[in-house]
C-alpha cells in the first residue's frame, strides 16, 4: 500500500495532466452533435471531386428554408379572412334614422315633401351601405388585394364575397356625399350627411381566432419536400458545378443519410469516433508543450489554463450553433490566441488556436469555410497582436482581424454566387461585433492573471514602474545596485528587441533580477561608496556566502512582496551555477595544501531556461565587467564581452534555454555597441 501512495505521490503531476485530458476530452465530446458525420464534404458553387454519386436508397427532395418561407409567406397574404355580420345593426340604424327625421318639422326652406324625400334618401343610403356589410380599421386587416374572398358568418352559415363589395369607414362619407348629389344643399343635404355620420357603425367584425386557426392549419399542411430521388437515380456527375437543383438535392441526401447513419444502436459508435478524433487533438496539444514548451509543460496551472481556454470557446460556440446557427461568427475565436499570446507566445498561441478551430469543424455548417476563415485570422492574430500595454495596438490589430474576417467572405461569397449581388450585408455586421466583443480579451487577461496567476505585459508594464514601492525601497538602500539594474535593463531590453524576444519581460525581470542585494547592501562593490570593503574583515568563504545569498534573499524578498513567478525566474537564473571566481581563488591561494570544495563557491542554479533569462545573464555579466575596464575602449570591450559570452558557454549555461548561437551572436553585438557608446570618451573642455 505505501508503495502505491508514494508512486502517485511522485507521478501526481502525471495523474493529474491524465484526468485534466479525459475531463477536457468528455467535455468537449458531451458537447458535439451526436449525429453522423457526412461522407461527402461539397460546397455550392464549387465542382463535384467525387466519382459519379447515384442514390443508394429513395430519398425525398426538401425544399430549402428560404422557399418554405417564401410559401408560408405566400399562404398568409391568401389566407381567407373571417368576419362575423351583426344582423341587428342595420335595423337598429335604421331605426335611430327614422327617430332623427321624425324631429323635422315643415318650414319655409325645407316642406313637408322635402322631408319624406330626405327620410327616402337616408333609407337607400343604409341599405346600400349594409347590402354586404360594413366594417371599420381596414388597415389593420392587413388586406393588400380589394379582389380577396372573404367570408362572412352569419349565424351558422358562411358566405364567401369580393373584399371590394365591403364598405370600409374611410369611404362612408364620399358615398353619402356622392348619392347626395342630386340634392340642392338648402334642401336639408347637410343636415342628412350629419345624421347619417351619427347613426352608421360598422355591422362586421374580423375574426382573428377563427382566421388564425384556419391559417395555422393551413401552414400545418406544407409540404417540406419538392420531389422524391429513386434508388440508383444519378444525382451528379463528377466535375459538375454544385448549384441550383444539384445542390438542392446533396443536402436532401445528406440529411436523409445523417437519419439512417443516427440509431441508438450506432450512437456509442458515433461517440466514439468523436472521442478519438478529440483525443488525438488534446494529445497533440500536451506533446507540442512535451516536446518545445517542457517549462509550462511541467507546470500543471499553466496546462490547466490552456486546456481551460480551449474548452470555453467551444463550449461558447456549440451555445450559439444550438441558439442560431446564423451567429455562429459573432463569437471571437481570436480571443484565444490573443489571450494566449499575452501570457506565453505566439508559436503556442496559433498552434492551440488551429486544434481549436479544427475541432470546431465537427459542429458548424460549411466547416472548410469556417476552419479556412478562422486559420487566416488566427494567423494575423498572432503576428500582429504585441505589446497589449500600447492601447493602440490592440484597436489595430483587431481593426485588422475584423477587415481580414470581411475580405474572407467576401471572397468566399463571390465564389460561390459568382457575383457580388448576392453578398449578406448582416454577416458584415457580425464580423463588426465579433471584433468588438474581441476587446473582451483584455478583461480575460486581467482575470486569468488574478485566478491562474500568470502575467501578462500590461503588468509587467505595472512592475516596471520604477516608483513602485520595490523598486524605490531598491533605490534607498541600494542605489548602485538600483543604477547596476537600470542599466541592465536597457541592455536587454536593447538585446531582446534585437533577437525578437519579449523586451517588456526581460526588462522587468532585469529590475529586479539583484533585490537581494538589499539585504547586505555595502557588500557588494557597486554599493560602497566609501572605500571601505567589508569583505576585508571575512574569510573567502564567508564573503562567498553572503555574495551566494543575495539569489535566494532575492527569491525570499520576491514572493513576499508578491512578485509573479515569470520575475522571480529571473531572480534564481540570473546567474546560473557560475563560480563566485574571486573568492573561490582566494580561498586556494590562502590554502594551496587544502582540496577546496568548489560547490560552496557556486551559485545554486538553476541555469537559464529560456530567451530572456539567458538574455540578462549575459547583460548582467557585461555590466558588471565592463566597471573593471580601466581604460574602456572599442576593443577592450569587445574582448570582454566575447570571454564573458565564451566562458559561460562552456560551463554550460544556455543548454536549457532556446536560443541559438546565431542569437547569441547578434545579443553580443548589441552589448558592444551600447557599452562602447555609454564609455565614449568626451571633448577635453580647455581650463
Amino acid at each position: 500500500m505505501n508503495k502505491i501512495i508514494n508512486f502517485l505521490y511522485k507521478n501526481n503531476a502525471t495523474f493529474y495532466k491524465v484526468l485534466l485530458f479525459l475531463f477536457t476530452t468528455v467535455s468537449i465530446v458531451y458537447l458535439f452533435p451526436k449525429e453522423g458525420k457526412f461522407k461527402y464534404d461539397f460546397s455550392q458553387g464549387k465542382p463535384w471531386l467525387y466519382d459519379n454519386l447515384y442514390a443508394p436508397f429513395d430519398f425525398a427532395i426538401e425544399k430549402t428554408e428560404e422557399e418554405v418561407s417564401e410559401e408560408k409567406v405566400l399562404i398568409a397574404d391568401n389566407a381567407k379572412k373571417y368576419f362575423v355580420l351583426d344582423s341587428e345593426i342595420k335595423t337598429k340604424v335604421t331605426y335611430y334614422f327614422t327617430e332623427e327625421i321624425s324631429y323635422l318639422n315643415p318650414s319655409d326652406t325645407l316642406s313637408k315633401k322635402d322631408i319624406t324625400k330626405l327620410n327616402k334618401e337616408g333609407r337607400s343610403i343604409i341599405n346600400k351601405i349594409y347590402k354586404y356589410g360594413f366594417v371599420d380599421e381596414p388597415s389593420r386587416l392587413k388586406i393588400k388585394n380589394n379582389k380577396t374572398i372573404i367570408s362572412l358568418r352569419k349565424g351558422n352559415s358562411i358566405e364567401n364575397i369580393s373584399y371590394s363589395k365591403i364598405i370600409k369607414s374611410n369611404n362612408i362619407l364620399p358615398l353619402i356625399i356622392e348619392d347626395l348629389s342630386d340634392l340642392p344643399k338648402d334642401k336639408g343635404k347637410t343636415y342628412l350627411i350629419n345624421v347619417l355620420s351619427d347613426v352608421l357603425k360598422p355591422n362586421l367584425t374580423f375574426d382573428n381566432d377563427y382566421t388564425q386557426k384556419e391559417l395555422n392549419q393551413s401552414l400545418n399542411e406544407i409540404s417540406y419536400t419538392k420531389g422524391k430521388i429513386s434508388k440508383d437515380e444519378l444525382i451528379i456527375l463528377k466535375g459538375d458545378i454544385v448549384e441550383g437543383k444539384s445542390f438542392s438535392v446533396l443536402k436532401s441526401f445528406e440529411s436523409a443519410s445523417k437519419s439512417q447513419i443516427w440509431t441508438k444502436s450506432n450512437y456509442n459508435w458515433i461517440v466514439f469516433g468523436y472521442t478519438i478524433l478529440v483525443s488525438l487533438a488534446l494529445l497533440v496539444l500536451l506533446l507540442f508543450l512535451l516536446r518545445y514548451r517542457f517549462s509550462i509543460y511541467n507546470d500543471n496551472n499553466k496546462v490547466t489554463f490552456i486546456f481551460f481556454n480551449v474548452f470555453f470557446l467551444i463550449f461558447i460556440q456549440t451555445l450559439v450553433v444550438k441558439y442560431n446557427v446564423e451567429y455562429i461568427y459573432v463569437v471571437p475565436l481570436s480571443i484565444l490566441p490573443i489571450v494566449l499570446k499575452a501570457f506565453f507566445d505566439s508559436r503556442l498561441a496559433f498552434f492551440t488556436h488551429l486544434l481549436t478551430v479544427l475541432l470546431l469543424g465537427f459542429i458548424v455548417p460549411d466547416s472548410f469555410e469556417f476552419i479556412y476563415l478562422h486559420s487566416i485570422a488566427g494567423i494575423v492574430t498572432t503576428l500582429s497582436v504585441s505589446q497589449l500595454y500600447k492601447r493602440a495596438n490592440l484597436f489595430i490589430s483587431i481593426g485588422q482581424i475584423t477587415l481580414i474576417y470581411m475580405l474572407t467572405y467576401f471572397a468566399f461569397s463571390v465564389i460561390k454566387e459568382g457575383n457580388a449581388t448576392n453578398i449578406k450585408g448582416q454577416y458584415f455586421l457580425l464580423f463588426a461585433a465579433n471584433g468588438l466583443l474581441s476587446f473582451l480579451s483584455v478583461f480575460f487577461i486581467y482575470f486569468y492573471e488574478k485566478i491562474f496567476g500568470l502575467v501578462s505585459d500590461v503588468t509587467l508594464l505595472e512592475l516596471s514602474n520604477t516608483n513602485s514601492t520595490l523598486l524605490r525601497e531598491l533605490n534607498e538602500k541600494a542605489p548602485g545596485t538600483f543604477q547596476h539594474s537600470m542599466q541592465v535593463a536597457n541592455l536587454a531590453e536593447a538585446a531582446a528587441n534585437e533577437i525578437g524576444a519579449n523586451s517588456m519581460l526581460v526588462r522587468t525581470g532585469a529590475l529586479y533580477h539583484d533585490i537581494g542585494k538589499m539585504s547586505n547592501p555595502m557588500y557588494f562593490i557597486e554599493n560602497q561608496s566609501t572605500g571601505v570593503n567589508p569583505h576585508h574583515d571575512l574569510s573567502p568563504k564567508d564573503s562567498a556566502n553572503i555574495i551566494l545569498n543575495h539569489v535566494i534573499k532575492g527569491i525570499e524578498i520576491a514572493k513576499k512582496n508578491k512578485l509573479p513567478d515569470r520575475i522571480i525566474d529571473f531572480i534564481r537564473t540570473h546567474h546560473g551555477t557560475s563560480l563566485v571566481y574571486y573568492f573561490y581563488k582566494l580561498e586556494k591561494d590562502n590554502n594551496p595544501d587544502e582540496n577546496v570544495d568548489i560547490k560552496k563557491f557556486q551559485y545554486q542554479g538553476p541555469i537559464p531556461f529560456s530567451r530572456e533569462t539567458a538574455i540578462l545573464m549575459i547583460c548582467d555579466a557585461a555590466e558588471a565587467a565592463s566597471k573593471s575596464l580601466q581604460k574602456p575602449t572599442a576593443q577592450s570591450i569587445d574582448e570582454l564581452i566575447d570571454k564573458i559570452v565564451e566562458k559561460q558557454k562552456n560551463d554550460n549555461q544556455f543548454i536549457n534555454s532556446d536560443i541559438t548561437f546565431r542569437e547569441i551572436e547578434k545579443i553580443k553585438k548589441i552589448i558592444k555597441i551600447k557599452l562602447m557608446n555609454i564609455y565614449h570618451l568626451r571633448v577635453e573642455y580647455p581650463d
